[in-house]
């Protein structure tokens, strides 16, 4: 048997309501702003708030303890020790009490009057074709929106991705901030449902998936030819739910291309979304952009007209 390792509930109590964003940034972590949450560089599935965590491809979370447990494959006194500063008597900065606020229902943000700046950062910015960008916002898929501060004293522009269910009811939104200086705003609508992000469908018996909708209108503006004929889809992040969503009210779709980032992340998701797919006796194949994402090989193809190939692994 192994040698038995006691601790207080005093201690447990601390090592469990460890701040995980200040936890990971010590052990050398890379985060990335998700909204009020941070999501893990590495893997992007992984969401953190506090001394709380979440696996959005399987669904599942918790806090610090069972965290530090899965992620660094630790038993359970090593993971205390871990998050209690083991022998040197490291600290970590306890997360802030968290309230149980309840669950906004979803709705879309405010629209603004007109899509100037929305089309300005979509068109001239991202280099996205107008006449993409035209399609989804004639459709209602795509706006801007126009959203106070709480003290009402400023107000921050987004372009919003809205995605619909089978009946047409907006389900899901994402948005992304409008601006070019600093570190723009990125992130899903409170209430979302993850099964109806942004996507258009066509009738033919291809799919393709990506990470975030700037992604898709990039790729289409790549790759325009009889593009609506196909069906797409922006998980708004890395799970797999929208694009199983996408296969059970699309019988015709057989044919799978995941075209997530090319990157360690986006490599880590699209072997799982592939394993999904086989058990489901769906075709599959990986479509990888020349650069980090599709969005990245559109900016430099505007630069450099030579055009790009598709690379498939």
């Amino acid at each position: 048997m192994g040698t038995y390792v006691h601790f207080t509930d005093e201690q447990k109590y601390r090592a469990n309501n460890v701040d995980l964003a200040d936890f990971l940034s010590r052990q050398g972590e890379k985060l990335i702003a998700s909204g009020r949450e941070k999501r893990l560089s590495s893997d992007h599935s992984i969401t953190v708030h506090g001394n709380e965590w979440y696996d959005h491809a399987v669904e599942k979370g918790g806090y610090a303890i069972d965290f530090v447990r899965r992620f660094y494959d630790l038993s359970f006194p090593e993971a205390v020790t871990m998050l209690l500063g083991g022998e040197q008597g490291r600290t970590y900065q306890p997360a802030l009490p968290q309230k149980q606020e309840p669950k906004k229902p979803f709705a879309l943000p405010a629209a603004h009057t007109d899509m100037r700046r929305a089309y300005a950062y979509l068109v001239k910015t991202r280099h996205i074709d107008r006449e993409v960008v035209s399609f989804f916002a004639k459709q209602k898929l795509i706006y801007e929106s126009c959203e106070k501060s709480k003290d009402g004293t400023k107000e921050y522009h987004n372009a919003v991705f809205v995605g619909q269910d089978e009946n047409g009811v907006a389900r899901h939104a994402h948005k992304r901030g409008l601006y070019t200086e600093g570190k723009a705003f990125k992130g899903n609508v409170d209430g979302c449902h993850p099964a109806y992000s942004f996507h258009h469908t066509g009738k033919s018996n291809q799919l393709y998936v990506f990470e975030a909708p700037i992604d898709l209108l990039s790729f289409v503006s790549l790759h325009p030819q009889s593009w609506q004929d196909h069906s797409y889809v922006a998980l708004c992040g890395v799970g797999g739910q929208a694009m199983m969503k996408m296969l059970e009210l699309n019988p015709q779709i057989n044919e799978v291309s995941l075209c997530l980032d090319n990157d360690e992340a986006g490599h880590k998701a699209s072997e799982r979304l592939k394993n999904q797919l086989a058990e489901r006796g769906y075709q599959c194949n990986r479509l990888v952009s020349q650069e980090k994402d599709w969005n990245e090989d559109l900016s430099s193809g505007q630069q450099n007209q030579s055009g790009l190939e598709l690379k498939m692994i």
